[in-house]
Formats: structure tokens, sequence, C-alpha cells
């Protein structure tokens, strides 16, 4: 993983925070291949049944997004990733136990799910806002760049580690795993020591909760380059999630990959995250913020495109895939960490959890539907021409991009509220 600045190395909750983070990201990217594996393995689940799923578990981030942030920015947001932990390894520790006495179904995993999105949410918005506040902003790509690789690592071990456990166990006994990191990640947060800075406590109540919720839509509708974030990250997240709706079909179903096999072409994306995240900390000084988040997309969405012409279960077709994942993991992870540290920096300290929410919500709101949609369009077209029409989709994030400002931004970013 990328090492942090040696003031960040020194700083013991800051290494906390880390160390948390990467237990969490373990558990979430496990828990992304075991749940829908369930799903397919377990209880027999239809194309349209696994986009419902998928649905249900993001449709948090359109219906709390903006609240979250507003209620971060009340409180600590350390408090909020301890509780939202420890709420998510309890809601997944109901699925092996339901299994055991034989009461799993699809609407307990149904259930399940959107408490894991909704408790997601708020962890999400959290952590993002706990590190504007533990460090100084000449600090925050370092801070970033750290906090990435770590996500970057779990996407190498996540996927495989789900994948073969749901071949070595059974899939609903599997999800232990990301209960085991929720908790690891419970008890390393919940150490962190330093108080967070805060806005004094307004009064007005709910109606000052919503006054200001308006006042990081409004921060964002007026800031040129946060409008185009959200307007591209939309457009790239209802896409990716058509896209990865079919994709965990088309691997078993289409291609014949078992469980191992899948976990492993899907955890090739991390060590490509992991180069990602060590250009991320470069690049942008030395070409633009940009030329990289341009260039960044339109290689990552490009190399999407060919995976509906593989065919077969060969080890061809399994090194193919997982270079294209490695392809798409390297780039992505590029536009991601440059994406946050531009956030970041146009963001005045008060409304970091505000923003990060709208953004959220612009971004990731329509997830819901184009999980639905992938489901649906596999389902009436067949997986192969679902997969092939989502990864063309994908490429309207890069064309907005290049045509929007974010194209213009060059080495150094303008001051919080310049943009």
């Amino acid at each position: 993983m990328t090492a942090p600045a040696p003031l960040l190395r020194r700083d013991p909750d800051f290494r906390r925070l880390w160390a948390g983070h990467t237990a969490s990201q373990l558990g979430a990217q496990a828990g992304q291949v075991v749940l829908p594996l369930i799903a397919v393995v377990a209880l027999s689940a239809g194309t349209e049944q696994v986009g419902l799923l998928r649905a249900v578990q993001q449709a948090p981030i359109l219906l709390l997004s903006l609240y979250a942030g507003a209620w971060v920015d009340r409180r600590r947001a350390r408090d909020v990733m301890v509780a939202t932990d420890f709420g998510r390894a309890a809601a997944l520790a109901v699925v092996p136990a339901a299994y055991l006495l034989g009461l799993l179904g699809m609407p307990l995993l149904v259930v399940v799910a959107f408490l894991v999105g909704s408790l997601t949410v708020y962890f999400d918005v959290a952590y993002q806002a706990l590190l504007v506040r533990l460090v100084r902003r000449d600090q925050l790509v370092r801070g970033n760049s750290a906090l990435e690789s770590s996500r970057s690592a779990t996407q190498i071990a996540g996927p495989a580690l789900g994948g073969s456990l749901v071949s070595l166990l059974t899939a609903p006994i599997a999800v232990v795993a990301s209960v085991l990191f929720y908790t690891l990640s419970f008890l390393s947060i919940r150490r962190i020591r330093r108080t967070e800075p805060l806005p004094a406590p307004a009064a007005g109540g709910r109606r000052h909760m919503w006054r200001q919720i308006g006042e990081g839509l409004r921060f964002v509708v007026r800031d040129s380059s946060l409008r185009a974030v959200a307007i591209s990250s939309a457009l790239f997240q209802f896409s990716f999630a058509a896209l990865m709706t079919v994709y965990l079909l088309f691997l078993p179903r289409t291609l014949g990959l078992p469980g191992s096999a899948v976990g492993l072409v899907l955890a090739a994306m991390g060590p490509g995250a992991l180069v990602g995240s060590l250009l991320s900390a470069r690049l942008p000084g030395r070409y633009g913020y940009g030329v990289v988040l341009v260039s960044g997309a339109v290689l990552a969405d490009g190399v999407m495109l060919c995976v509906p012409a593989l065919h077969g279960s060969s080890a061809a077709t399994i090194a193919a895939l997982m270079a294209v994942n490695f392809l798409f993991g390297v780039f992505s992870q590029v536009v991601d960490v440059t994406v946050v540290t531009v956030r970041q920096a146009l963001t005045p300290l008060p409304i970091q959890g505000r923003v990060v929410a709208t953004l959220n919500f612009a971004g990731m709101g329509l997830t819901p539907l184009g999980s639905l949609l992938g489901g649906y369009v596999a389902g009436a077209l067949g997986l192969r021409t679902g997969l092939l029409l989502a990864a063309v989709a994908l490429a309207l994030s890069p064309l907005f991009m290049a045509l929007s400002p974010l194209a213009r931004l060059g080495r150094t970013l303008p001051a919080a509220g310049d943009g």
C-alpha cells in the first residue's frame, strides 16, 4: 500500500483510521461478491431478482445520502463509523444464522442488503469527513492516496476471499468473513482519541437540518467543477451498476466460471487499483488534474468493451478477464482519487460531510435504477448483449467530463469556494 507522508505515519489516530478503513473495505469487498452469489447459488435467483437485490442495497444512497451528510456534519465522524461497523456486522450475521435454521430466502436477503446499504451510506460520508478533520490540507493528497491504496489492496483480497469461501463452504456461511472484518474495523476506529473540530450546535431542529442540506446542494450546484463531478459520476455509476449486475451473472452462467475463478477475476481489479493509487499521487502534479481525469476515465471505461467478446472458461479467457479488470482498476482508481482530492480542496471544512453526501446522492442515486435496468435488459436480450450495451453506456461519463470545466483544471487547484 502507498505509504503516507512521514507525519501521517507517526500519527496514531491516522493509523487507526487507516487500519479500520482497510478492514471495513475488506468486509465490503468480500460481501459484494458473496451476497449476489448467495442469491445465484443458494437461492437460484434469476436475472431480475439479482438486479432487485443489488438495487435494494444501493437504494439507501438515493434515500439517505443528503440527510446523512447534514447529520454527520453535526456529529463526531468517529462515533458514526463505530456505530455503522457494529450495525453492518450484526445485520450480516443474520444470514448464516437463518441459513442454519432453514429460514433463508430472498425476502430476508433483501432486508439485510437494505440495512447494510443504509449503514454504508453513513460510514462512507463519515470516513471522508473524518480524514479532513484529522489531517492538514497539505496532507490530503497523501492521506487520500493511503486510504485509497488500502481500498485497492482489499479489492485484491476481498473478491478472491469471497469467491474462495463460497467454493470451500456454502455461500451463506461465507458471509461470516465480512462480519469479522466489520468487527475489526469497529475495534480499531473506536480507539481514535483526537477531538474533532465541529461547528457549534445550532437551534432549529429538523427545519435547520433541511436548511443545512440545502446549503450543501447549493454549494455543489454553484461550483462549476463540483457540478461537473456530480453529473459525470451519475452517468458512470448508472452505467456501471447495470454492467456489474449483468457481469456477476455473465461470469458463472455464460462463461461457466466456478466461484473461485469469479473471485480471482474480480480480484484482478485490486492490483490495478493499487497501481492507480500510486500514480494518483504523482500524475496530477505533472500533467494537470483535468488531463488525468479525462484520460483516466476514457481508458478505464474503454477496456470494459472487451469483456462481451470473450467465450468459454479456458485459462486464456480467465487471463483476458484478469487483464481487463487490472487495467480498469488502474485507471478508475486514478480517477477516483483525483476526484476526491478535487472535491476536498474545493469544499470548506464545515460542509465537507454535506458536499460528500450531495455528490454521493447525485453520483450514485441512480444506481438502483441502473441495477434494475441491467437485470431487465439481460433478461430480455441476453447476458452478452446486456453486458455490451452497459459497457457502451460507460463512455457517456468521459465524454461529458471532456466537455466540462473539469477538463480545464491545471496542476494546482483553486481554494475552497473559488470554483
